[in-house]
């Protein structure tokens, strides 16, 4: 079941548009540009990396520091922490 749940987060990951990003900026209080969220989408669809291992994570979340702000960046990898906690999926992130 946990590989079928992380291939999931994947595919989610790769297919995120730049609305729904803008949508999840809003709500969850980031201040995420129209250009900003086509940046990441772009960025996300491009650039396959796994996020369940911590090297590739901390790669991504210096893309986005780029992209966005260093704010932006620490702000979303709170949140990252916090949803995946809440879900109960911190085992497949160990890595």
């Amino acid at each position: 079941m946990s590989e079928f749940i992380a291939q999931l987060i994947r595919n989610k990951l790769r297919q995120l548009t730049a609305e729904e990003i803008g949508r999840y900026g809003a709500q969850y209080g980031f201040n995420i540009t129209k250009a900003q969220a086509n940046q990441i989408a772009d960025y996300l669809r491009k650039h396959s990396y796994d996020p369940f291992n911590a090297t590739d994570r901390r790669r991504m979340w210096k893309e986005l520091a780029k992209i966005t702000d260093q704010a932006t960046a620490q702000k979303a990898q709170r949140l990252f922490h916090e949803i995946i906690r809440s879900y109960g999926v911190e085992h497949l992130f160990e890595k």
